[in-house]
Parts: structure tokens; C-alpha cells; sequence
């Protein structure tokens, strides 16, 4: 069963994490801050930086190697999550755990288009709202996630020791 504490964490760091502003060097710069982190501990990663709207616009991607279509495929799936529930894809997922419900179940929609599975988090603009996500695939769930809570932290100036997951 997913835990409350992790839950209620997840919420804490989607509130601590906003942006005072997100343009596309800052998602430039903040996907090669997660595209080191990852060179740097030797993960095989697509990363996935993008602004909501119609239609949807790319600000940063990269697939490092040993990454296969299935990653892109997960990054879309995680990142639909953000978009339509403005939440993480952690936080929807461990909701649907501890309610012992399954996504499809709950909310209609199809598993081929939405994965609430760690690793995709909102890009929230103070003042602005939720206008985009940033996704990560290629790790367990948890650690895509607390990869993604750590470069944003970084990227924040503010510690991640303070937010990630246990």
C-alpha cells in the first residue's frame, strides 16, 4: 500500500518547488542539469522538457544511451498525467495506491495514453499556474521521480536533501 508519508511529501514538494519564471532558457538550462546528473551516475534516461497548450511545445529532450521508444513512450504517457491533473504522475499514482483504485477505474481514461508512475512533475509558475512538466524515464519509479525533485531543487538554489523521498 503506498505510503501517507510519501504522499503527503510529494504534495509538499509540489508546493515548495514553483518557479518565479519559466522560459526557454530555463528549461534549456535545467534539462542539461538533469541531462549531467544522469551522465554523471551512469542512468539511462530520456529527458523530456515541454509547455502545455495546442499543440504542445518541445523545449528540451534528450535520450542518452541505451534508452529505447519505449522510454519516449513513458515520458508522453507520465507527462499527459501532469497535463491533465496538473499533479505529479508520483502523486496521482500513489493517490490511486492508498485508495486501492486503479487509474482506469477511476478516471475513464485509456493506460495507452496516461502512466501515473514517478517521473513526471508540473513546471508551476508563481502567479501563473501550472504550464508545463518536466519528465524523466528509464529508472524505477520512485528514483525517476526524486531525480526530477533534485534537479529542480538545484535548479531552485534550495537543497535537495530538504525534499526528496526517503
Amino acid at each position: 500500500m503506498a505510503s501517507s508519508a510519501d504522499l503527503a511529501r510529494v504534495i509538499h514538494q509540489e508546493t515548495e518547488l514553483r518557479l518565479p519564471q519559466f522560459n526557454h532558457e530555463d528549461a534549456w538550462n535545467l534539462g542539461v542539469l538533469l541531462r549531467d546528473l544522469a551522465i554523471a551516475r551512469r542512468h539511462t534516461l530520456v529527458i523530456d522538457i515541454r509547455r502545455f497548450g495546442q499543440p504542445i511545445q518541445p523545449l528540451f529532450y534528450a535520450a542518452l544511451e541505451g534508452t529505447t521508444p519505449d522510454n519516449a513512450r513513458w515520458v508522453q504517457r507520465k507527462a499527459n498525467v501532469v497535463g491533465r491533473f496538473h499533479r505529479s504522475s508520483y502523486q496521482v499514482g500513489l493517490y490511486l495506491a492508498q485508495s486501492n483504485v486503479s487509474f482506469r477505474e477511476k478516471y475513464a481514461l485509456e493506460d495507452a495514453d496516461y502512466a501515473a508512475h514517478g517521473g513526471s512533475f508540473p513546471l508551476h509558475v508563481v502567479n501563473t499556474g501550472v504550464i508545463g512538466a518536466v519528465t524523466v524515464s528509464g529508472l524505477p519509479q520512485r528514483e525517476d521521480h526524486n531525480l526530477v525533485v533534485e534537479a529542480l531543487c538545484r535548479f531552485l538554489g534550495r537543497d535537495p536533501a530538504e525534499l526528496r523521498l526517503p
